[in-house]
């Protein structure tokens, strides 16, 4: 009859599953405040991006599948979404990482304010450091990377088509070392300073026992950290980038193996 609306079983099963694997990616990825933002702004970026990959849904899905079918297939694309997420959580965890090591040994645990994503008290430098990593990963076009990995993924790996193998184990654990490895190198100049700080602190209270340098130990490690960190700014772009680029080529090597 004129006017009835049919919807497509094909095209709608495909449209759960991408979904399911572009959510299955949402929930590890950091982005900023979106843990506190509304269930329908969550959905409606989901849904957005798998509207944004349409070109590269499945065609030749079967619309009389069983329920069990689908569950299972659901079940294999949430599991490689969150394989996608943990490597860019991890990316964007490097930095954070950086920050805990030594924003602890310059004094900055006692400042601490409500992180956006997690709701939980975190130190100043870590909320600092995780913003700077969310607005480096926008500016260097890597979430229109990550979108174009989404549609080759579709490609190589149709819904029901991907299995977790030995290598995908290996690239995630590889990549979150990487995160401990990169984060450790970029805190290691602060924390060898404060170190030394320490140790010359140390000497020279044992040579003037009189000397009350606790009083002056203290904001003297708060300030020569904040001077070396800002020094060390102009680095934390092109380390980033590099570290993206490893990951970006570790996404892609996945979805086409």
């Amino acid at each position: 009859m004129p006017g009835e609306f049919h919807i497509n079983p094909s095209h709608a099963l495909a449209f759960a599953f991408v979904l399911t694997r572009i959510a299955g990616a949402l929930v590890f990825v950091p982005l900023p405040g979106i843990r506190n933002s509304l269930e329908l702004g969550r959905l409606v970026l989901a849904v957005a991006l798998t509207l944004a990959v349409y070109p590269a849904w499945p065609a030749n899905i079967p619309g009389e599948m069983s329920p069990g079918l689908i569950a299972l297939t659901m079940l294999g694309e949430a599991g490689f979404g969150v394989a996608i997420g943990l490597s860019i959580g991890f990316l964007l965890e490097t930095f954070v990482i950086a920050a805990q090591v030594f924003g602890l040994q310059a004094g900055y645990s006692y400042a601490s304010t409500l992180d956006p994503n997690s709701q939980a008290d975190t130190t100043v430098l870590q909320v600092f450091a995780q913003l700077s990593a969310s607005l480096l990963f926008i500016s260097l076009g890597l979430d229109r990377e990550v979108i174009r990995i989404f549609a080759s993924s579709l490609q190589s790996f149709p819904p029901g088509g991907y299995q977790v193998t030995e290598r995908a184990a290996r690239m995630i654990i590889e990549l979150g070392s990487n995160m401990f490895t990169t984060g450790l190198r970029l805190a290691l100049p602060i924390v060898a300073l404060l170190a030394l700080v320490d140790i010359s602190l140390a000497l020279m209270g044992r040579i003037h026992a009189q000397l009350q340098l606790l009083t002056i130990a203290f904001p003297a490690k708060m300030l020569l950290s904040l001077v070396l960190l800002a020094l060390l700014l102009s680095t934390f772009p092109a380390v980033f980038e590099g570290t993206s680029r490893r990951t970006i080529s570790a996404l892609t090597a996945l979805v086409h193996p």
